[in-house]
């Protein structure tokens, strides 16, 4: 198990770019580019060449891109901040992820 400080359907903030400020879910971690695909982010129009044999329908399709993981952090809901994170082993030897600021536990 792979120890991410950022990780698949963890609430982020955008702090840099035109995006910046917005708030979305993690659909997908990149970790061999060192991006992340963040839900209705970053969108982009693909112009698709119909595929007949697949059954796919050409046209211009909006999807998410891929954005640099260093232009996001986690969203604290207690503060409603961006935060740091930080790695402790638990009593019951589980490793787990805190907020930086108030030491409150991600990871449930």
């Amino acid at each position: 198990m792979s120890m991410a400080k950022i990780r698949k359907g963890d609430e982020v903030i955008i702090l840099t770019g035109k995006h910046n400020g917005q708030r979305g879910t993690v659909l997908r971690v990149l970790p061999e580019n060192n991006q992340v695909i963040i839900e209705n982010v970053n969108m982009v129009k693909r112009h698709t060449r119909a595929n007949p044999m697949r059954g796919e329908g050409g046209g211009i399709v909006e999807k998410e891109a891929p954005m640099d993981i260093s232009n996001v952090a986690i969203y604290n809901p207690v503060s409603q901040k961006a935060d740091r994170i930080g790695f402790r082993i638990l009593e019951d030897g589980r490793k787990v992820r805190y907020f930086k600021s108030n030491n409150e536990v991600v990871d449930v």
